[in-house]
């Protein structure tokens, strides 16, 4: 199948998922990076305390709060 041929069967609601290869398919920009970032000792103890509260993990309660900011 051609592009423009898989694109007019997607647009108009076919299921063109025969033609895709799922076992090799991923989301773009969803590879995880590092970043080192400072916080001082008053924002981690914050972070740590509201990560307690919630039963999340720092990292996590950091990733989530930035989320929410990029999105907004």
């Amino acid at each position: 199948m051609k592009a423009k041929e898989f694109e007019r069967a997607f647009e108009r609601g076919q299921d063109v998922t025969q033609y895709l290869d799922l076992a090799r398919a991923a989301r773009t920009n969803q590879q995880p990076r590092r970043v080192n970032v400072d916080f001082p000792a008053w924002m981690i103890h914050a972070l740590d305390e509201e990560a307690g509260r919630m039963g999340v993990s720092r990292q996590s309660i950091i990733k989530v709060w930035i989320s929410e900011r990029l999105k907004s």
